[in-house]
């Protein structure tokens, strides 16, 4: 049977999952309204007219990392300019700050530093939860968890449980990058795999802690990469349901080692298509947000009316985007965020990290 937008539309709103095949044809598309308005069609069957934001704070520990992947342009090596690791009083203190601004989550997530002990980590979370305990932790991605087993010589489940018993509530997404070994052996050898990443969010997720999903795209993958992540990750989410979101991230070329002469940006196009398309393939995820630290304020926003319901948060202070370049602002107001829900047509909902609604606008 031929694959055409009217073909995936009925199979879509009977309930069907699409293929890969599918998904491949919508990627090489040039009918973006067509493919938006069947992923709007879907995220308003699951979310209705809601748009979730959440108040919350980054806070980057360290920037100091054993790994260089070309990609990245946070790391930095002990010694080197720019490198920095806070300690514990300065941490509690942006805690406190993040707690006076209304903030519920915490975002911790830092490079892989080659002489912390596995002590300051538990500390760490610790000291944050003494600020206060209603604030929700989702610290460490897949690659920070791998390297702290290294340091601790504990395995994931037990390494989970000591992380859950020092405040650790959910994992963020981070570090999924592309699972595709051909790209990820170039964009980033030296850090895990991409099926060493799915087993540890398992173990999260067997645990009790839900976490995001991401997926870095436009850089040296090409579609088929793309849909063999979103398929690995479809998977998983059947065995689990531990995924609370799905993060499409646009590579940013301009600061890293992957220079705009070998990798140029993505286009609004590709990253509404991306969103829309990850809407119709992840039927088991309830969530997609358009990252508007990455999209930037304006492409997030239209993302709303292409299959996308959650603009993350106020943030404060994102580091790693704007050191790759992003040209977002470091933080977004209450008032402004709920305005760019509302010129969207949507429902501004505050939520917190777990997707409870908390208030809406």
């Amino acid at each position: 049977m031929q694959i055409t937008l009217e073909a995936i539309s009925g199979k879509v709103k009977e309930g069907i999952r699409i293929t890969d095949a599918e998904a491949l044809y919508l990627f090489e598309s040039n009918d973006l309204l067509g493919i938006g308005e069947l992923a709007a069609f879907v995220n308003e069957r699951k979310n209705g007219k809601r748009v979730f934001f959440n108040i919350n704070r980054h806070i980057n520990y360290s920037n100091i990392c054993v790994k260089r992947c070309d990609f990245c342009a946070f790391s930095r090596k002990a010694g080197e300019a720019g490198a920095y690791t806070l300690d514990h009083a300065e941490i509690r203190g942006r805690a406190s700050e993040a707690l006076l601004q209304g903030a519920t989550e915490l975002h911790i997530v830092g490079g892989l530093h080659p002489e912390l002990p596995f002590e300051f980590y538990l500390e760490m979370l610790r000291t944050l939860k003494s600020v206060s305990s209603s604030l929700h932790l989702k610290a460490f991605t897949a690659v920070e968890i791998d390297h702290l087993a290294g340091i601790s010589g504990l395995g994931i489940r037990a390494l989970l449980q000591k992380l859950i018993e020092a405040g650790l509530g959910s994992l963020p997404g981070g570090g999924a990058e592309i699972f595709a070994g051909r790209v990820r052996r170039k964009l980033c050898p030296d850090k895990i795999s991409g099926e060493r990443w799915l087993e540890i969010m398992e173990h999260a997720h067997r645990q009790g802690l839900g976490s995001n999903a991401t997926m870095l795209y436009g850089h040296l993958e090409d579609f088929a990469d793309r849909i063999d992540h979103f398929r690995r990750l479809r998977e998983l989410q059947d065995r689990t349901g531990g995924f609370q979101a799905f993060v499409p991230l646009p590579f940013q070329p301009e600061n890293s080692r992957l220079s705009m002469e070998r990798v140029a940006a993505t286009t609004g196009l590709d990253d509404l298509k991306t969103l829309a398309i990850a809407r119709l393939y992840l039927d088991n995820f309830e969530n997609i947000k358009a990252y508007w630290v990455m999209l930037g304020e304006k492409t997030a926003q239209v993302a709303l009316a292409f299959g996308a319901n959650d603009l993350d948060g106020t943030v404060i202070e994102e580091k790693i985007g704007h050191d790759a370049g992003a040209d977002s602002p470091q933080s977004l107001s209450l008032a402004k965020i709920v305005r760019l829900i509302r010129k969207a047509g949507k429902i501004p909902v505050e939520r917190d990290t777990l997707y409870h609604p908390l208030r809406e606008y």
